[in-house]
């Protein structure tokens, strides 16, 4: 039986969950703050839920006091609103994920469930260096950090309309998913380093991963926009599986897409209007 705390009853149907969706999870309700870490410091939890109205700046001493007391609880973050300082603190103080009012049903819901299910996930996140314009992160290779790093990343564009920030993070998550797969082997023992570049005009990420690389002006073994399935006969002659449908599903989500002369480091670039 796993355990989950929220701070105050949550407005589960407000929020658009069921929470008959983790029946082998056990909710505790704290009835403020105060009783959430008097709670935390007598029993064992894996994930505490902040309450939707309370701010960023009341729930950090909570999620610090939780990390201490249960170094390996997954704290989630839901706030009416994040500035980028508090996005960038909440990624140093390793919060699990969080979000900003309304959030969607469904990438809440997706979120509590990886995380009650996440094994070895802290210390996913290296913060290099951080200013609202410019963040510069040493990332583990594992799929639930990849999540993670995605959900941080919305809340770092909230002005950038719905549709194109839907767009904008398919991009950024399916490059950095193909970095740490191809370039890294998800194997956890190797990271790939991720940039955040904001100007008055434009979103820049940057990914570099520590793979050899590859000709991205090869077209026999990829997908292209020509030929989509044209390369599946030859890459499972070499017992591969299809490839190339995220590099081209990315250039047609971003302005531009740009490679390195080995093929190990990619900018992806978004004009903003």
């Amino acid at each position: 039986m796993r355990h989950l705390l929220t701070v105050g009853p949550l407005p589960w149907k407000a929020l658009g969950v069921t929470p008959g969706d983790w029946p082998d999870c056990e909710i505790h309700e704290a009835y403020s703050e105060t009783d959430a870490l008097r709670r935390l410091r007598t029993r064992a939890f894996d994930v505490v839920i902040t309450h939707p109205l309370t701010s960023a700046e009341q729930d950090m001493p909570l999620v610090r006091e939780a990390r201490e007391q249960q170094p390996g609880i997954r704290p989630i973050m839901i706030v009416p609103e994040l500035t980028p300082a508090e996005v960038i603190d909440a990624l140093r103080s390793d919060v699990y994920a969080c979000f900003t009012m309304p959030v969607t049903p469904v990438e809440l819901s997706d979120a509590i469930t990886n995380a009650l299910n996440a094994d070895h996930w802290t210390n996913g996140i290296q913060v290099l260096s951080a200013l609202p314009d410019w963040i510069a992160l040493r990332v583990v290779s594992r799929r639930t950090t990849a999540d993670r790093l995605t959900r941080f990343m919305t809340e770092l564009v909230p002005e950038v309309s719905a549709d194109d920030r839907f767009a904008l993070m398919t991009a950024f998550r399916e490059v950095l998913l193909n970095a740490m797969e191809h370039g890294a082997g998800f194997d956890p023992d190797k990271v790939v380093e991720v940039a955040a570049v904001r100007t008055k005009r434009t979103i820049v990420y940057y990914f570099k991963d520590p793979g050899p690389g590859f000709n991205p002006k090869a077209t026999a073994s990829v997908a292209t926009e020509a030929d989509p399935i044209g390369h599946m006969a030859e890459r499972e002659a070499k017992g591969q599986r299809p490839g190339g449908f995220g590099l081209l599903l990315t250039s047609k989500l971003v302005d531009e897409v740009h490679f390195n002369e080995f093929g190990n480091e990619v900018f992806l670039v978004k004009y903003l209007e």
